[in-house]
């Protein structure tokens, strides 16, 4: 009986614990619309309460009312700010503590400074209509500045741990450290070529004492065989309970290894993954080793706008900016792949966390909740997948979102979990808010709607107002945004990317907060190939909508600004501020309709022609060819093929279908094939080569030379806010669709196959 009255009380505390922030926010909505109802009807208290507000904003202090000077002395402070940020970039190129710190500090002062002035002198509550639609303006525009200055205070720490990268690798290297190692590649339903990489780049790795262990939950027939082909262990499970995360636990309990791998199935290692992350574990503080996520292949974003080589994934911003920062906090996320773990304190804390979706997120919470270290190391070790086409990449962000939520009603949640000290759980804090700065981003499309349909001006201030208060603080964080991220991403970039999948996401968050676990874990489907351009519909429609109902709404608010400006002789205060509002809002209509036709242009995806990344890898080959033998140089290169710009011209005709041998001095490595395809390179001959069947060896030394070189991932950045301005402009004058018509050479080798 005893147990049963235990169980039943564990059993209602753990639905109570689900169930109470749904709760609490289904109660924050009702408060909240009861008192807007209130104030519409009239009710005494509520409106009296409103009026003594708006007549507090009437008359702000005097510390904040505008220099008597004339508007173009307005300016000065801005110029001054922006030339001292532009000398500190200059001198610093790179963020350095003394740098880093300066500029944060003016950018937390001014945005504390905008606060103020936000809160205290431009709410418009003369109304309830105006009231409702400013203090939300107001209310959301403070969670996403919450969660910038957090991570502005954040940012004044920074680790970095390539020094001690190393330092700790010698032990490895000399062989005075090198404990055994177990590398888990957990599958479902990935295809056998995208298996057969990462298998062979863990085979490839310079480390003696590891296992490898292909982890299939597909069950499938064909991956045995492959783990049979390539000499690694094949290990599968009855069921397909909990996913990724119970795919990983029933692995751990069949393996013995003193470190833990993980590789998702796409993601292929450099040979020195292993030597440069396991001497951290001389240290028995240190639980886990994270490393970033790299990719081989252009993002759905950039591909489907033409950009491959000018855009970096969108996850480069969090492995530059936000993890090093969470390192410095001692709050890194654990990514799920491309990290190192400790075994005994795995299995201590109970193995990967099942309750959630983001299984690795609260795993690495778990560990640092019972005061063991988890770092990250930011050097590109791996690479894998990117979402290849825009469904892809929203099931990816959706799953993300929804574990990362999901910390509110399971007991690993990061702000309440015992054993966490403050700024691990202001890191934490950040992380899971900045997904409700989505439903804010939303919100900010429609506030110009209000304008010209409503008459609504939700902020209520004068052009001067503007250049004192608003100019200083948006101009010095967007000449800064890009250093401080380490060049990851320009704040109109930055931009776009959350507008594309902001209205999934918003209502992908809101069902999360009412029915936490209604998803289960989707797979991000890989390997996918497509000969046409595809338009996302549902992604689209709604941006569509608002695309329409924007232009709109920008042709009315360019006509009322016109009609005021021009007939009205005599301008009173108020009209001013009516003025200046209207004048937001079609320049914000303006803003909002290139975003949302970029976004649009983002969502038709490009055609990819096959599953297999060519490279531009440049190595000195020879070609035979009916016994002549030809000197040149690889331009591009594949698992499947390889275009060779001769260095000589030959004595024969070379024609399509040929019969050729080409080698490879520098990896040792000859295959036999056939031209594909002929052409000319400044008077020079090029090859288009189609490799025969490889076998497993020389597929290993292909792999080894396109995946796993140390080094080869290297750092690019974004280009700058007037870079980013002329891209924007690019893209909307000459989208990919009608202008990029040139074929891909790697469709052309592909076609031939």
């Amino acid at each position: 009986m005893y147990d049963s009255n235990l169980n039943s009380q564990i059993l209602i505390n753990r639905i109570f614990q689900r169930q109470s922030p749904t709760l609490f926010l289904l109660g924050v909505t009702a408060f909240f619309g009861v008192l807007i109802l209130g104030w519409f009807s009239g009710e005494p208290r509520i409106q009296g309460f409103f009026t003594q507000v708006n007549a507090l904003q009437m008359n702000p202090p005097s510390w904040l009312e505008l220099p008597a000077v004339e508007s173009k002395y307005l300016l000065i402070p801005t110029v001054g700010l922006l030339l001292i940020v532009s000398a500190v970039m200059k001198i610093s190129p790179q963020p350095k503590i003394w740098s880093r710190r300066l500029v944060v500090g003016i950018l937390i002062i001014l945005m504390l400074r905008y606060v103020l002035w936000r809160s205290l002198s431009t709410l418009n509550l003369a109304d309830p209509l105006n009231g409702v639609f400013s203090l939300g303006l107001f209310f959301l525009e403070m969670l996403t500045l919450f969660s910038t200055i957090v991570q502005l205070v954040l940012m004044l720490n920074v680790k970095e741990r390539h020094s001690e990268a190393n330092e700790k690798s010698l032990a490895v290297i000399t062989g005075s450290f090198t404990p055994s190692v177990d590398i888990l590649i957990p599958t479902y339903n990935e295809p056998e070529i995208i298996l057969r990489r990462t298998i062979i780049g863990c085979q490839a790795l310079d480390y003696t004492h590891k296992k490898i262990y292909l982890l299939d939950d597909g069950k499938r027939l064909e991956v045995k065989e492959l783990a049979e082909e390539l000499g690694c262990y094949y290990i599968t499970r009855p069921d397909n309970s909990h996913a990724k995360a119970g795919n990983l636990n029933h692995a751990i309990a069949k393996t013995s290894g003193e470190l833990i791998v993980v590789f998702d199935a796409d993601f292929i290692p450099t040979k020195n993954f292993l030597t440069r992350t396991v001497g951290f574990f001389q240290d028995e503080k240190i639980a886990l080793v994270q490393t970033p996520q790299s990719f081989y292949n252009a993002d759905p974003i950039a591909r489907n706008l033409g950009l491959e080589n000018v855009l970096i994934p969108e996850e480069e911003i969090f492995y530059r900016q936000i993890q090093p920062i969470r390192d410095a906090a001692g709050s890194v996320i654990c990514a799920g792949t491309s990290f190192v773990v400790r075994r005994h304190i795995l299995e201590v804390t109970g193995g990967f966390v099942t309750e959630s979706l983001s299984e690795d997120y609260f795993t690495a919470i778990r560990i640092s909740a019972l005061g063991h270290h988890v770092i990250y190391l930011n050097e590109k070790l791996s690479a894998g997948l990117a979402a290849e086409n825009m469904s892809a990449h929203a099931t990816q962000r959706l799953r993300w979102a929804q574990g990362t939520l999901q910390a509110f009603f399971i007991k690993y949640n990061p702000l309440t979990i015992p054993g966490l000290n403050f700024v691990q759980r202001l890191a934490h804090l950040e992380g899971i808010l900045s997904w409700f700065n989505i439903i804010a981003r939303v919100y900010f499309l429609f506030m110009p709607l209000t304008y010209s349909f409503l008459g609504v001006i939700p902020i209520k201030a004068t052009a001067a107002e503007l250049l004192v208060f608003f100019l200083p603080f948006y101009l010095v964080n967007l000449s800064v945004f890009a250093w401080l991220n380490n060049y990851a991403r320009s704040a109109l970039l930055s931009d776009i990317y959350s507008i594309v999948l902001c209205f999934p996401l918003a209502i992908n968050i809101i069902q999360v907060m009412l029915n936490p676990f209604s998803q289960g874990f989707k797979v991000t489907p890989k390997g996918i190939v497509r000969l046409n351009y595809i338009f996302n519909w549902k992604l689209a429609f709604p941006l569509i909508l608002l695309f329409l109902v924007t232009a709109v709404s920008l042709w009315q608010n360019l006509c009322m600004c016109i009609v005021k400006t021009s007939f009205v002789k005599t301008v009173p205060p108020e009209v001013t501020q009516q003025i200046t509002g209207i004048g937001i809002g079609w320049m914000w209509s303006a803003y909002n309709l290139v975003i949302i036709g970029i976004a649009l242009l983002i969502l038709l995806d490009a055609p990819k022609s096959d599953m297999y990344e060519w490279f531009d890898l440049r190595r000195v080959v020879s070609l035979t060819i009916e016994k002549q033998k030809l000197w040149g140089v690889t331009t591009m290169l594949s698992e499947i093929g390889a275009e060779v710009a001769l260095t000589q011209n030959p004595s024969m005709k070379l024609t399509k279908n040929q019969s050729i041998t080409i080698e490879i001095a520098e990896e040792n490595l000859c295959l036999s094939g056939e031209i594909i395809r002929t052409g000319l390179d400044d008077e020079f001959a090029t090859v288009r080569i189609k490799f025969d069947t490889v076998n497993v060896n020389q597929h290993r030394r292909l792999v080894e030379m396109l995946f796993c070189r140390p080094g080869q991932w290297k750092r690019q950045n974004t280009p700058g806010e007037l870079s980013s301005l002329l891209l924007i402009l690019r893209i909307l004058l000459k989208p990919r669709i009608l202008f990029d018509r040139k074929v891909d050479i790697r469709a052309i080798a592909v076609s031939k196959i």
